[in-house]
């Protein structure tokens, strides 16, 4: 007699609450950016071995031969700062201001961290450093949005305080986990037609 082979069992995903925390944040029209500090591992010799910092794009690692608008450049110039003020882990955020995308009307560049909720604190995160703005938070996912999207209209960008021609918005759904993106204008284009 044969015996059934079974497939190994996938449990169905538990299905998170829609009616959670829900925190948009200013969406920057800039080039991602990660950092990824590594832990410290002590020399052989005694004394410690330099921590590895590597800068990355949204896609890959980069240097400052093969840079991205010269975010592995500033890294490596910030590199005791980031190691200190950021500690190990990867650290993802935009790098944005002068020369690319929407440029904001500035004359330097800035890299924003994106997890708020780590790095909200200006006394916390390295001076290097900024976050990105909150804009509104709550429970309903369709009200935070629309606050969000109000302020950006009226107000500008936070980001860049005058500039007029903000982005949109990023909302976490804190439940999921997951991220979804609003922008004010060609928000209804399909990707590849209007900005991601």
């Amino acid at each position: 007699m044969n015996e059934i082979v079974r497939p190994t069992f996938e449990q169905f995903p538990k299905i998170p609450r829609l009616n959670r925390l829900c925190v948009a944040t200013e969406k920057i029209d800039g080039t991602n950016g990660c950092i990824y500090i590594g832990e410290p591992v002590p020399h052989r010799a005694g004394g410690p071995t330099p921590t590895i910092i590597l800068a990355g794009s949204r896609s890959k690692w980069i240097t400052s031969q093969d840079d991205n608008f010269g975010f592995a450049r500033w890294v490596e110039e910030h590199r005791e700062k980031l190691i200190t003020g950021l500690g190990p882990g990867l650290h993802y955020g935009e790098w944005w201001g002068a020369g690319i995308q929407r440029r904001y009307g500035l004359k330097e560049r800035r890299f924003s961290l994106f997890d708020t909720h780590r790095w909200e604190d200006d006394a916390v995160r390295p001076a290097c450093c900024g976050v990105v703005p909150v804009l509104a938070q709550g429970m309903d996912i369709r009200t935070v949005t629309e606050e969000a999207l109000a302020i950006l209209r009226k107000e500008g960008s936070r980001a860049a305080p005058g500039f007029m021609q903000p982005e949109g918005v990023v909302i976490l759904h804190s439940a999921s986990g997951g991220l979804f993106k609003v922008t004010l204008e060609k928000d209804e284009a399909p990707k590849g037609r209007g900005k991601e």
